[in-house]
């Protein structure tokens, strides 16, 4: 598939090796051309050099955050993205979730026999740039190629690795009653984004994935000295799983109005066709932040400043009432709960 952002020509001779074989993953000349050419070419860096089996890091004195993660999605590209940028988004903005400034990241392919040598380069490259972009050095990793029909094109796994400067927690525990609930921008893109390339949907614009790192951002709240309570990310199950999780984790309600979520027209329309609920849908570049009420103003107005923030909101409160639940009241101004979704929705788009 065509990426208008590439423009290096792939370091492996495609004429010889136009597609990747199972030599590849053998330990042979074969597997050391695609790494030395590909992968320590794209990702080079003091760390990565000596390439022995582990990479030597020096921690720094203070607090780490760790995470790993694995990605799987079909199509490999979509619009916005593809699997690589999408690893190495996903992976930083755990990191961020737990308000760590991102460091170093791991880089592990499972590669499927027959997969075109220039679709792996373009993922690779992108991989690059993402890691560029994000602040992060990718500095180990792993190379796997199974047999032809044992795989869906490559599947990528990313642990991280960052440094925690200050000394807020940002757990569910921490949420309390009076806490405001804001959102970093309008929610729903990645998932329909996938889903319409897949189903083959058109819609007068192109729905683009919302896949971005959001370190920046998080750091932005802290920076302003924001008491921020808690962090979540709203990937599988998007806002509505996000919401449930940290009710039950925190043993509070949660209060949200509908009106307030920001959706844009196109998503809305395209989980209209779909029979989706866009508050059930993955996204890839937005989080939802818990603090006091009284700095919900002005957190927004940092959220707003920040890439991809302008349609930011705060969409909710805390409420000390027992059960723990999501209370959603509707655009009709009817109160209901909000339960966690049930079933897998949007197969393979993370």
């Amino acid at each position: 598939m065509s990426n208008p952002e590439f423009t290096p020509a792939c370091p492996i001779p495609i004429q010889q090796y136009p597609h990747v074989l199972l030599a590849h993953g053998g330990g042979g000349r074969l597997m050391h051309q695609l790494i030395n050419r590909m992968f320590v070419a794209a990702f080079n860096n003091p760390l990565l050099e000596p390439q022995h089996d582990s990479t030597v890091l020096e921690v720094p004195s203070s607090k780490l955050a760790f995470t790993t993660d694995s990605y799987v999605v079909r199509p490999l590209f979509f619009p916005g993205g593809n699997i690589g940028s999408m690893a190495v988004h996903g992976t930083v903005n755990d990191l961020a979730m737990s308000g760590a400034r991102p460091l170093w990241l791991s880089a592990g392919f499972i590669i499927e026999e027959g997969l075109p040598i220039e679709t792996l380069w373009k993922i690779v490259h992108s991989m690059q740039q993402a890691a560029q972009a994000s602040g992060v050095r990718i500095v180990t990793g792993d190379t796997k190629v199974v047999d032809k029909g044992k795989g869906d094109g490559v599947f990528i796994n990313t642990s991280g690795i960052g440094v925690i400067e200050h000394t807020l927690q940002f757990t569910p525990k921490s949420v309390r009653p009076g806490d405001a609930i804001l959102v970093s921008g309008d929610i729903g893109r990645h998932g329909m984004a996938i889903m319409a390339v897949r189903e083959g949907l058109e819609f007068e614009s192109t729905i683009e994935s919302d896949s971005a790192p959001v370190a920046g951002t998080v750091h932005a709240l802290i920076e302003a000295g924001l008491e921020v309570h808690c962090l979540r990310d709203a990937t599988r199950g998007g806002l509505t799983s996000v919401l449930n999780e940290i009710s039950e984790s925190a043993g509070v309600t949660l209060s949200v109005e509908e009106q307030s979520i920001p959706v844009r027209s196109d998503v809305r329309a395209a989980c209209e066709v779909l029979g989706l609920d866009p508050m059930q849908v993955a996204c890839e570049g937005r989080f939802v932040v818990f603090l006091p009420a009284a700095q919900a103003e002005r957190a927004l107005e940092i959220l707003k400043q920040q890439p991809g923030g302008s349609a930011a909101a705060i969409i909710g409160a805390v409420l000390d009432e027992r059960p723990p639940r999501v209370l959603l009241k509707s655009t009709l101004g009817v109160q209901r709960i909000l339960d966690m979704p049930s079933g897998e929705q949007l197969p393979r788009i993370c």
